[in-house]
């Protein structure tokens, strides 16, 4: 629970040593306790970044800052706090409070001050002597007496006077009197001047300025020091505002009475010379800011003193004023001057200067260079002096609020004030000048407290911090970063600001590296204008062409010779060329474009001006393509084209819209419109349709022809063509063969052919599109928008009268013709058409009844009730009485309402309408004309809430259609259905209670129930609901009280649920209007019903017991439910239950749960002795029911509960055996309820055993158990059994009984037996694992002992990265060695071709910039079948070098292509996507991760993946290795242990290192290196330890190989001898050659061996050749086939032995040892142990390895977040939701595809060897990591590998760092492209070897013609074939005949099918590179 007063801003972890307070008080209080346990409640939080710092609950006054390390303190009440520079809390010291009086000197013993109470301390004074390092801080308490604390550490007190003297008073004690100090440096200690207002009347002969010790034996005493001496500070009453210092002086600015006796106040800066420790040069002169009152805050500024002084009425505003200090300076001296030789007078002999405050001393008349002499005084100087004339200054700048606190800065040449305000404003002002303006105001901390006047600058200048009394805040003094671009940095005019025009940033001045040079740094309180582009030309250019275009930019800075700007078409780059303000830059090629949007005619891209990746200007530009111009407006295309925005023209004659200047081959052409001194130009000019000749209304079935005028048609005179006309009716378009006639001029009219329409929809009118072509889809523009009218009269018009009041120029008769309908005229035949129409006919009408007095609405449907309402004005007569039909609401012949007249009541009748010439139509219905009757009222009385269900009863109620009812001025809302006897309606709230009139309306008539009103009451009170639990089943008893509770109706408790998986209940919608039937009583309101936003209310209904009393049940809460609101509904009043309780919410606890009484299950009968305590065990009882509520049953009978607690319910039985409840047994049923009872249900008893009772049952509230069946036990009765049975069934138990102990004495005898052997085995395993574990502890301490040295080695020499460019081709081409491409044409006789071959190879390079031909390529070398997965990765591979200069470019292909791989496996699997390295994108996708992680690899995850590699070569080395099986003692790989115990013994040889040997540690060759090495290792093995040690900090590639050299013994007896793997002394027994080993020769500890080079194999030669091309780093095991009979082995042997050659042993230690090992054989897993031995030694290395590839403690590597990031968008393109398909993609892009294989391959980023040993332990921990990286459970058995068992532990914790890696990563904010593109730009000049990228295209040129050759020569024909290989044919193009064509021209092939490749001609340029590269001539 996190407290309330604990703040964010400073709840971190506190020092352990928070300072205590004074031991003053003999007890501290409950506040102060509080306090002090602060650190201990509040929670630690982590350490952020803070900008402000807060202490809830706490006073803040004073601020200081620590000089150079620059830590903050503040000074509050209470407390002292120790910040960081941005504001994280240091420490915290507890200053109060303390037990003090103002009235009491400093006491120990409380009972010198009884009026001493619990004081708050406010801190007065807080100082920083930067010397002694002291902080002194000033209290309020205790008379204002200081202490001393450790700058380092607030909370360590170093000094306090227990038993201070007047002389250490130093603060002012008064609330509201100010004190200011300084800490001035002294000869050889720190002095202290404390100014004060007067205090206390103990402190009141304190002088208002002192100076004080810091240190000595009395710190803070001014005993011996100066003193202010005032004669009587009542007559001064100084007031002080600041103090403060410069390089000589100390400065204070106070207030006071102008002089004695004086009550006005003027203001004054006093001064004194630092090193003036009596104060006799003090010298104070008044200050005046012309026309405004006192100072208020002052600060120093360079050469100024700043003031702010009281303005305006009451000091309401306020003016800064600055005072120079040399005006200042001379001020003061010219008054000691006259002080000190002419007796204060002036020239004018008038008073200037005088000595004040009341003292002895005056003025007098010294020599006259007296003040030169004592320029700081002396002894006999007179003082204090007082100068009379008044420094004045004007206003720099006047605010409308108050001044608190002043500060200045002197930055890059500029001074800056900052001004806060009373309000917590914060006011940056630039002095410029004699004036100041406010450029930027901030409100800092809460509106409306002060600022206070500590405002500090922090020691960089940088910050400054603001102090107001809640807060500290940390406000940068230059916001330029906050800027994002020019325009907003120089609009700021923050003088400390400007736009660093290159860098392209606002910034200070100083960090802009050209600012000095023009146009570089543009200040943003003076320049106004940022950097743009004034005008471009051409302001547009279409995209087929590419073409140069000009930029006006005027202001552009200057470049240094080597620098240069380019333009930036979005992602198009080109150079630009400047000259003065005029820029040209090349537009981009069309094939680098983006295609137009969707339903658009051009592109626009961002220009923008850059120089490097900075944009100076930028504009919007716009590519145009007039082919798709043309289609933005089908109807008129030409118009389209000719009035477009472009200069785009118009082609009549092709229907074509081209750009420049006409239309090809000579054809006519429509200029754009924007073409000059054109005449045909414009949409004028366009042929064109001008509208339709006619008809414009064009009847369905009915032949008819249409014509249209054209206009411009002379373009096509001289071309004869067909017409067609064309109509878009539904269902597609209709073609007419037209024909063209000519009028006068260029005019003509288009005639299409007679057609009849007959549209597949019927529609009474439809609109039709039309239009015209000309020849093939030559559309002519339509002028307008042209349609023809179809229409149809059949549809619409379904009776006569319908039909005859359509439009007559429709021309629609009423036809009588076999099925009578409306038709056009002329389709009926003459003799059908009906001129009148038949009688009308009524359906139905509404209402039935109305009231007597008429106006009643009364609503006819029928057909053919006449054309119009004419026809029906005076036709309708209701009953007989006439109805006035409403002209507004009439509908032709189908609808008449009309208002009925009054009539007697009890009149009936039919409707009838009578239509001139026509008879008239009757109704079948009737009408009543009946009189509605209220009679009474249900309830009388309701809530004036409302809510209240009303019931009228009355007669005839359900008169007229529209019935409403009131209850006084309110409405009630009407329950349908109205029903004869009964209206029912719910009231609505009223003002206040009183009785209402209630009264219906019945259409227009009223009806009012004066008898009865209803009375409104006032609404009911709650004041006590309990209890508040209950279970979740529901049904407890709530007893609620309160007041007015009997006028509630339907009174309910419910309860809102929020239903996530809600179990069966019946839940049914909200219904707001619920039905009911008449007749029926009221419904019940439903139990649980479903809210509109989604949550469930389940209610019950409350009995009203009394006015004062309800009682109510818990409603149930359904499983997977979760209550949200607990409340009363009374009737419209709803109440909490938190508001009925007093506070206490309702809770609901989860149903009991009750454990059968019968252990053998709930069916068995529980056997119950009479007498007995029944005791029901189970879970949360009580939680939710009490005792009293339980109600336990057995049978009828009832179980008297006893006790109940949480988990057990005690009931007491009845004596006797109950009877069941429904008789079917002779015994008793048992039944529990814990509530209201079972509410009538029985327990059916079918099923159970004879004699059972049925099962007991609990019931809690609603919530019911069943038991189990009890059985009473009654005592035994003797049954009737033969004698002799009895005899036999006693012989037949002895025998049973003898035969069960013999079998138990077995039984116990082999059992001890066992356990004898299972203690065995137990003591056995304890004394294996504790042997495990002693060894993992010792190992794991070498190890680190080991890996020490190895980080001070590392420190020295470094860890071997392999460098860029090496490490990138062994990632791209693994297996290759270090030479994995061919030199181009360096073969004999090839110089002549080399320039050929090698323009060729840049054309090919500038040819895969294309991203069409590369992506082609790319298609179509995967599509071929002889294209191997090998192949794959090496061209991958291949391209990646080849654009590696290029890798935004090679990061787009490589989305396109896994954009296109996501496609194909989504219809298929998409969790195998990635799972493999099959195609090239996969490829491409591995060379981008690894290029894009080097720099994460050599910064972050290469030290600790190095020191695992080293770590397990450490502890490989330090066992024995076979060097013939490979099989190691130490390893974690199952398949490598040496399952063998084998005697070895460490050796330390003296290793003589040779010439060359840079890793040795000494500088002569003659020092030793130590080398440790095995007895047991062959002479190969200590070779390579040996080298090892001697070349520790050399790359592997530097060093020697073992190969070369021998190894030397050198000792002084036997000489010097060469020792080697095979000798003439090497053992060989029985066809078995043994490898020696220094065991064999003997070699001791200490021994000196050296190492020489080989003279007898060339080893000079391998040297040099290893140094070019190693061939690899695994050194191979020797082969121990057999070589002439004769087999190889080392430690043991590959086979068993004979049995001949072990029976000749005959050492009797030999047997034995033979012995151990055929045990050890017979069970080789006891030697697993070592596994796990060596992974415990290993874990923190592997553990360190894994936390920094999935750690996000820093920040992740950019191109992470990028793949990540587009997988993500992957997955949502192809609505992917399942999470596991996502966690499988990014596990296959990253870790399995790049960490596993540097896991297990380190050589790829280090310089070093890996042995076969370390790496099938590298296979174990990258299969670890793998196993970490599934989403599957990892799930191990005995039957598991045993590598896969030895991390089983770990790897669900490895499986949670995976998942919190990938949670994070998508957590933290996205990568942009901008940012991407940065990382990649620069990874991009990482690899620049030419030569190889030359050697890159070479290969990648000879995959795409390898397959040429593969041709049969009889696909060619016998010419081609001989012009081909004589180097003079060309080859044969895609689909000749003679087999498949070569991949050349297969891409070829496919590069000239695209639309975009033929304008590129990028076929042409293939062919041309061919040409160069083969020699080859082709067909260009």
């Amino acid at each position: 629970m996190r407290l309330p007063w604990c703040h964010t801003a400073w709840a971190m972890p506190l020092p352990p040593h928070v300072a205590e307070g004074p031991a003053v008080a003999p007890r501290p209080s409950l506040g102060t306790r509080l306090l002090l346990m602060l650190p201990l409640l509040c929670p630690p939080l982590a350490p952020t970044r803070a900008h402000r710092f807060s202490a809830p609950n706490t006073t803040l006054n004073r601020l200081a800052l620590a000089p150079g390390q620059g830590a903050l303190y503040v000074g509050a009440v209470n407390r002292l706090f120790q910040l960081s520079p941005e504001l994280q809390l240091e420490s915290v010291a507890v200053t109060g409070p303390v037990l003090d009086s103002p009235d009491c000197v400093p006491f120990r013993d409380p009972a010198e001050c009884p009026q001493a109470r619990l004081t708050n301390n406010a801190n007065q004074l807080l100082l920083v002597s930067g010397r002694a390092r002291e902080l002194v801080a000033c209290g309020q308490v205790r008379q204002g007496v200081c202490e001393k604390r450790r700058l380092e550490d607030v909370a360590q007190l170093l000094y306090r006077a227990e038993d201070p003297g007047d002389g250490q008073f130093v603060a002012a004690n008064a609330p509201g009197v100010a004190t200011v100090g300084l800490v001035v440096p002294g000869p050889g200690r720190d002095l202290l001047l404390v100014a004060r207002g007067p205090g206390g009347k103990l402190s009141g002969g304190v002088p208002p300025l002192t100076v004080r010790q810091l240190a000595g034996p009395q710190p803070f005493s001014s005993e011996g020091l100066g003193r202010l001496v005032v004669g009587d500070l009542s007559d001064y009453n100084n007031s002080y505002v600041a103090a403060l210092a410069d390089a000589r002086s100390a400065y204070f600015v106070f207030r006071r009475r102008g002089a004695r006796a004086q009550a006005e106040y003027r203001s004054y800066v006093a001064r004194v010379c630092l090193g003036d420790a009596n104060l006799y040069s003090y010298v104070e002169v008044p200050l005046t800011c012309r026309g405004h009152g006192l100072v208020q805050a002052a600060s120093l500024a360079p050469g100024a003193l700043l003031g702010a002084f009281a303005a305006g009425p009451r000091g309401a505003q306020a003016a800064l004023c600055a005072f120079p200090l040399a005006e200042l300076d001379a001020s003061m001296e010219q008054a000691r001057r006259l002080c000190y030789t002419a007796g204060g007078r002036g020239p004018s002999g008038m008073e200037e200067a005088t000595v004040e405050y009341g003292v002895t001393s005056h003025c007098v008349t010294l020599p006259p260079d007296s003040p030169e002499s004592y320029p700081c005084g002396d002894e006999h100087t007179p003082s204090p002096i007082a100068g009379r004339q008044p420094l004045e200054a004007g206003p720099l700048l006047q605010l409308g609020r108050p001044i608190s606190a002043v500060a200045a800065l002197w930055a890059d040449g500029h001074t800056i004030a900052f001004v806060g305000d009373v309000h917590g404003q914060l006011h940056k002002v630039f002095l410029n000048g004699t004036r100041g303006q406010v450029y930027h105001s901030q409100q800092v901390g809460p509106p409306g407290l002060a600022i206070s006047p500590d405002l500090l600058v922090d020691n960089s200048g940088s910050h400054l911090y603001v102090l107001t009394s809640q807060q500290v805040d940390r406000v940068p003094v230059a916001a330029c970063p906050q800027f994002p671009d020019c325009s907003s940095c120089l609009q700021a005019r923050d003088p400390l600001c400007g736009w660093c025009v290159l860098q392209g940033r606002c910034t200070r001045k100083g960090q802009c590296g050209r600012a000095a040079q023009p146009n570089q740094w543009l200040w943003s309180y003076e320049d106004s204008r940022c950097l743009h582009v004034q005008s471009l030309l051409p302001a547009h250019h279409p995209r087929q062409e590419q073409g140069q275009i000009t930029l006006s930019v005027p202001w552009l800075p200057t470049l240094a010779v080597e620098e240069y700007f380019h333009c930036a078409f979005g992602d198009y780059d080109s150079l630009a060329h400047v000259e003065g303000t005029h820029v040209a830059c090349v537009t981009p090629p069309q094939d680098q474009l983006p295609p137009n949007p969707p339903g658009t005619d051009h592109v626009t891209l961002p220009l923008a001006l850059m120089f490097e990746d900075v944009a100076m200007a930028a504009t919007n530009f716009s590519f145009y393509d007039c082919s798709a111009t043309q289609a933005l407006e089908a109807a008129a295309p030409c118009r389209a084209c000719v009035g477009s925005l472009w200069r785009c023209h118009w082609c009549p004659q092709s229907s074509r819209c081209v750009y420049g200047e006409r239309c090809p081959e000579g054809e006519r052409t429509i200029y754009s419109a924007h073409q000059a001194d054109i005449q045909v130009r414009g949409p004028g000019a366009c042929p064109r349709v001008e509208g339709l000749a006619g008809p414009l209304l064009v009847p369905v079935g009915w032949e008819s022809r249409l014509a249209l005028r054209v206009q411009n048609l002379q373009h096509f005179r001289g071309l004869p063509a067909p017409y067609h006309c064309w109509l878009e009716l539904p269902g597609g378009l209709q073609r007419l063969t037209a024909s063209l006639e000519e009028v006068a001029g260029d005019a003509g009219l288009v005639h299409c052919q007679a057609q009849q329409f007959q549209p597949r929809l019927a529609r009474r009118e439809l609109l039709v599109p039309i239009y015209v072509t000309r020849g093939e889809g030559q559309r002519l523009d339509n002028a307008r928008t042209l349609h023809v009218t179809l229409y149809d009269c059949a549809v619409g018009h379904p009776d006569c009268s319908h039909c005859q009041a359509a439009n007559s120029s429709l021309g629609c008769l009423w036809c009588s013709h076999e099925q009578p309908a409306c038709r056009y005229g002329p389709l009926c035949p003459p003799g059908a058409v009906e001129p009148l129409c038949p009688t009308p006919s009524i359906d139905t009408i509404e209402p039935l009844t109305g009231p007597p007095e008429g106006g009643l609405a009364l609503t006819i449907l029928g057909s053919n009730l006449g054309r119009d309402f004419a026809d029906v004005q005076d036709a309708v007569s209701v009953a007989g009485q006439p109805c006035s039909p409403d002209p507004s609401l009439y509908r032709i012949s189908a609808r008449i309402v009309c208002v009925t007249s009054p009539a007697p009541n009890g009149t009936v009748g039919p409707i009838q309408v009578a239509i001139k010439s026509r008879p008239p139509g009757i109704s079948t219905q009737h009408f009543t004309y009946q009189d509605p009757v209220l009679l009474s009222l249900s309830p009388q009385w309701g809530p004036q809430a409302g809510g209240t269900q009303l019931t009228i009863h009355g007669q005839h109620l359900q008169t007229g259609g529209n019935v409403s009812a009131f209850v006084g001025s309110q409405p009630c809302r009407i329950q349908e259905p109205t029903c004869p006897e009964a209206i029912v309606c719910h009231t609505m709230p009223q003002a206040s209670p009183g009785e209402a009139v209630v009264r219906v309306l019945f259409g227009h008539v009223q009806r009012t129930l004066l008898a009865s009103p209803f009375r409104y009451t006032a609404d009911p009170q709650l004041v006590a609901a309990e209890p508040s639990v209950s279970f979740r089943g529901g049904g407890r008893l709530i007893q609620v009280r309160g007041t007015g509770l009997d006028v509630v109706q339907w009174p309910l408790l419910s309860v809102w649920l929020e239903a996530t998986e809600v179990a069966a209940v019946e839940v049914l919608p909200w219904d707001p209007t619920p039905r009911r039937s008449c007749g029926a009583p009221a419904a019940a309101p439903q139990a649980c019903i479903q809210l509109e936003g989604g949550l469930l209310q389940c209610s019950t209904i409350c009995s009203v017991n009394s006015s004062s009393l309800l009682l109510c049940r818990s409603p149930a809460v359904p499983d997977g439910a979760s209550p949200r609101r607990v409340f009363f509904s009374l009737d419209n009043v709803h109440v909490d239950f938190a508001s009925a309780s007093g506070g206490q919410d309702f809770l609901y606890q989860p149903n009991p749960r009750l454990a059968p009484l019968s252990r053998e299950g709930p069916t068995r009968p529980y056997r119950l002795k009479p007498g007995h305590i029944l005791d029901v065990e189970g879970e949360g009882l009580n939680l939710g029911i009490s005792k009293e509520e339980v109600r336990v049953h057995i049978g009828d009978g009832t179980c008297l509960v006893k006790t109940l607690t949480l988990t057990h319910l005690y009931c007491e039985p009845p004596a006797q055996a109950p009877q069941p409840t429904n008789g079917s047994g002779p015994l008793p049923q048992f039944v529990v309820r814990l509530g209201p009872g079972c509410r009538g249900g029985r327990w059916s008893t079918e099923g159970l055993p004879s004699g059972a009772l049925p099962p007991p049952q609990v019931q809690m509230g609603d919530v019911r158990l069943a038991l189990g069946p009890v059985q009473y036990e009654a005592e035994p009765v003797l049954s009737a059994f033969p004698v002799e049975a009895q005899a036999g069934l006693g012989l037949g138990v002895a025998v049973l009984i003898a035969a069960v102990l013999l079998l138990t004495l077995m039984y116990r005898h082999k059992s001890r037996q066992a356990l004898r052997d299972y203690q065995k085995v137990l003591v056995q395993l304890e004394n294996l694992e504790i042997g495990v574990g002693d060894q993992c502890r010792k190992e794991f301490t070498d190890l680190m002992t080991e890996m020490s040295d190895l980080s001070s080695d590392l420190e020295a020499s470094g860890i071997p990265f392999l460098d860029y460019r090496t490490y990138a081709e062994r990632v791209f081409f693994p297996g290759r060695g270090s030479c994995p491409l061919q030199p181009v044409l360096e073969g004999p006789g090839e110089e002549g071709r080399r320039t050929p071959v090698r323009q060729g190879l840049m054309q090919l390079s500038n040819l895969l910039n294309s991203k069409l031909f590369l992506l082609t390529l790319i298609r179509t070398l995967e599509e071929q079948p002889g294209f191997s997965q090998r192949d794959r990765c090496h061209v991958a591979s291949l391209l990646s070098l080849a654009l590696h200069s290029k890798l935004e470019y090679l990061t787009d292909i490589t989305r396109t292509l896994l954009g296109d791989l996501a496609a194909h496996y989504v219809h298929k699997n998409p969790k195998l996507m990635l799972r493999r390295t099959e195609t090239m994108a996969e490829k491409l996708l591995t060379n981008w991760v690894s290029i894009c992680l080097y720099t994460f690899l050599r910064e972050v995850a290469g030290e600790p993946l190095y020191m695992l590699l080293r770590a397990i070569q450490y502890q490989v080395d330090k066992g024995p290795v076979d060097a013939v099986t490979g099989k190691a003692k130490r390893t974690l790989n199952d398949s490598r242990l040496l399952r063998e115990d084998v005697d070895f013994r460490p050796l330390t040889l003296m290793v003589l290192p040779g010439p060359g040997a840079g890793g040795a540690t000494g500088s002569s060759a003659a020092q030793c290196v130590p080398a440790r090495v095995l007895d047991t290792d062959t002479i190969s093995q200590v070779k390579e330890k040996v080298l090892d040690q001697v070349y520790k900090g050399t790359p592997f590639s530097q060093r020697p190989s073992a190969h070369t050299l021998d190894l030397e013994w050198r000792s002084g007896l036997a000489g010097h001898l060469t020792l080697s793997d095979e000798d003439l002394t090497s053992v060989t027994q029985n066809h078995w050659k043994r490898l020696n080993t220094l065991q064999h020769y003997k070699v001791p500890d200490g021994a000196t061996v050296g190492l020489i080079p080989q003279l007898h194999n060339g080893g000079a030669v391998c040297q040099s050749l290893s140094r070019s091309c190693p061939p690899g780093d695994n050194m191979p095991m020797l082969d121990d086939s057999e070589e002439g009979g004769v087999r190889l082995w080392h430690l043991v042997k590959a086979t068993e032995e004979p049995e001949a050659a072990q029976a000749r042993r005959s050492s009797l230690r030999e047997r034995e040892r033979e012995r151990e090992r055929a045990r050890a054989k017979a069970i080789p897993e006891i030697y697993l142990t070592r596994l796990l031995s060596m992974k415990g030694t290993l874990q923190k290395f592997v553990d360190d390895t894994f936390q920094a590839i999935l750690s996000v403690n820093r920040p992740v590597p950019i191109a992470v977040k990028y793949l990540f990031d587009f997988l993500d968008e992957l997955a949502e393109k192809h609505g992917i939701e399942d999470p596991e398909t996502l966690h499988i993609w990014k596990t296959n892009s990253l870790l399995l595809r790049f960490w596993v294989n540097t896991l297990k391959n380190p050589q790829l980023i280090f310089d070093v060897r890996v042995s076969d040993n370390v790496d099938a332990i590298l296979a174990v921990i990258a299969q670890t990591f793998m196993d970490s990286c599934t989403v599957s459970e990892h799930k191990v058995g005995r039957d598991s590998p045993v590598n896969k068992l030895l991390y089983a532990r770990e790897i669900p914790r490895y499986k949670q760092m995976v998942e919190r890696y990938y949670s994070d990563i998508r957590q933290s904010s996205p990568a942009s492209y901008q940012e991407m593109n940065s990382a990649l730009a620069e990874l991009s000049g990482n690899y620049t070897s030419t030569p190889h990228c030359l050697e890159a295209l070479q290969e990648l040129y000879t995959h795409i013609h390898r397959y040429y050759d593969q041709i049969p020569q009889g696909g060619l024909a016998p010419q081609a074939a001989t012009e081909l290989e004589a180097g003079q044919g060309h080859w044969p193009r895609a689909g000749a005949s003679g087999g498949a064509p070569p991949l050349p021209w297969q891409v070829i092939s496919a590069l000239e099918e695209d639309p975009v490749g033929q304008k590129m001609q990028l076929a042409c340029r293939l062919q041309q590179i061919a040409a160069l590269v083969e020699n080859k001539v082709t067909d260009l």
